[in-house]
C-alpha cells in the first residue's frame, strides 16, 4: 500500500492534493464534497486588503456621522450587524468550515502595505485557521517605485504578518522578480514558513466594440505547469521552507512531477471548476497506480529526487535549457 501522506507548514496531510484559494471555499458543503473526494486541505478565497480598509472607513463614518450637531451623537453606535458584511464574514466561515470539515483550513490574506488591516491576521488565527497564505498581489505601475524599494516592502509586510500569529506562514508569489532566489530567502528569514509558486495575474481584456476594458478569468492549463516548476526545482534545498505548487495542476501526474520537482504539495482548483470537486478522487487513484507500477512506497521517497541538486545536469533548469529547445524545435523543422 502506497503512502501518499506528505508534512505542508508543519501540517501532517493524508496527501499533496490541496484546494488552492476559490470560490470553493465560499461554500461549506462545497468543501466538505472535496473533502470526500480525498483533498488533504483548503486554502481559504483570499481576504483582500481592500475590503478591510473599506469597512473600517464605513464603521468609522457612521460612528462619527452627525457628531458636530448632537452631542449626544458621542453615544450613538450603528447597528454592527447591519456593517459587519465583509471581514467578519470570512472569519465566521473560517469558524463553520472548521467545524463541518477535519481537514486543514489555511487562511488567506491579500495585500500589499503593512498598516492596520494586518491585525486580521490575528484575527483569522483566532477563528481556527491552521495556517495563513499570505497572497502579495501587486502590480507595480509606478515609474517611482524601483525594484528594491518593492522586494523590502514585501519583506516587511511578511514581518509584520509574522509578528501578529503563531501558526505557520506562507507566502504567495509571482514569478516576475529579477533575482527570485534570493528575494525567496529573505522572506524566510523575515518569517515564511512556505512558499507557494505561483499566483496567477488575471489579465484584463479589451471590448473593441463598447471601447471598454473587461476582466478576464481564464482557467489554467496544465502547460502552465512547467513554470513554476521549473522554480521549485530549483529553490528546493536551498531555502529553508517548504515549497507549494500552484498553476497548472490537472492531473495526478501533475502532482508527481511537483513532488519530484520539491513540492510537498500541489494545489489545484482549475481542474475542480472545470470538472467537479470527484476530479480530486480521479488525481489520487493515478497517482496511487504510477507509483505502484514505478515501485514507489510513499511520496516522500520522491520528493526533490528531480530537483535541480538531485539530477545530473542542473544546468537544464537554467539557460541551457534554452539552447536545446531550440535545437530540438530546429530538428522538427527540418521536415516541413
Amino acid at each position: 500500500m502506497v503512502d501518499l501522506s506528505t508534512t505542508y507548514l508543519g501540517l501532517q496531510l493524508k496527501n499533496p492534493l490541496v484546494v488552492s484559494a476559490s470560490p470553493f471555499s465560499k461554500k461549506v458543503d462545497t468543501i466538505r464534497k472535496l473533502e470526500d473526494a480525498g483533498v488533504s486541505a483548503v486554502v481559504m478565497y483570499s481576504l483582500f486588503e481592500e475590503q478591510i480598509v473599506h469597512e473600517s472607513l464605513a464603521l468609522d463614518h457612521f460612528l462619527s456621522q452627525g457628531t458636530e450637531s448632537f452631542a449626544e451623537a458621542l453615544t450613538y453606535f450603528p447597528d454592527l450587524d447591519h456593517y459587519n458584511v465583509g471581514p467578519e464574514s470570512y472569519l465566521e466561515l473560517i469558524q463553520k468550515i472548521k467545524a463541518a470539515v477535519s481537514i486543514p483550513v489555511i487562511g488567506s490574506l491579500n495585500g500589499i502595505s503593512s498598516g492596520g488591516w494586518v491585525d486580521y491576521a490575528r484575527k483569522i488565527e483566532q477563528a481556527g485557521a491552521d495556517a495563513l497564505e499570505l497572497n502579495i498581489y501587486f502590480i507595480p505601475a509606478s515609474l517611482d517605485i524601483s525594484s528594491q524599494e518593492l522586494e523590502q516592502t514585501y519583506v516587511d509586510l511578511v514581518a509584520d504578518v509574522r509578528r501578529q500569529i503563531h501558526i505557520p506562514l506562507a507566502v504567495k508569489l509571482s514569478p516576475y522578480f529579477t533575482a527570485l532566489p534570493q528575494f525567496a530567502r529573505r522572506l524566510v528569514q523575515a518569517g515564511a514558513n512556505g512558499l507557494v509558486l505561483f499566483n496567477r495575474f488575471y489579465q484584463p481584456d479589451l471590448d473593441i466594440e463598447t471601447l471598454e476594458v473587461v476582466p478576464n478569468l481564464v482557467l489554467s492549463s496544465p502547460d502552465e505547469l512547467r513554470l513554476p516548476l521549473r522554480w521549485i526545482a530549483m529553490l528546493y534545498g536551498r531555502v529553508q521552507a517548504d515549497l507549494a505548487l500552484t498553476s497548472g495542476v490537472h492531473s495526478g501526474r501533475d502532482v508527481i512531477k511537483a513532488a519530484m520537482a520539491g513540492a510537498s504539495v500541489s494545489m489545484a482548483a482549475s481542474a475542480f471548476i472545470a470538472n467537479g470537486p470527484g476530479k480530486a478522487a480521479e488525481m489520487l487513484e493515478e497517482i496511487k497506480q504510477w507509483m505502484e507500477e514505478y515501485e514507489y512506497d510513499s511520496i516522500k521517497q520522491m520528493l526533490g529526487s528531480m530537483s535541480q541538486k538531485a539530477v545530473a545536469e542542473p544546468a537544464v533548469f537554467e539557460r541551457a535549457n534554452y539552447m536545446k529547445v531550440l535545437s530540438s524545435f530546429d530538428n522538427r523543422m527540418r521536415g516541413l
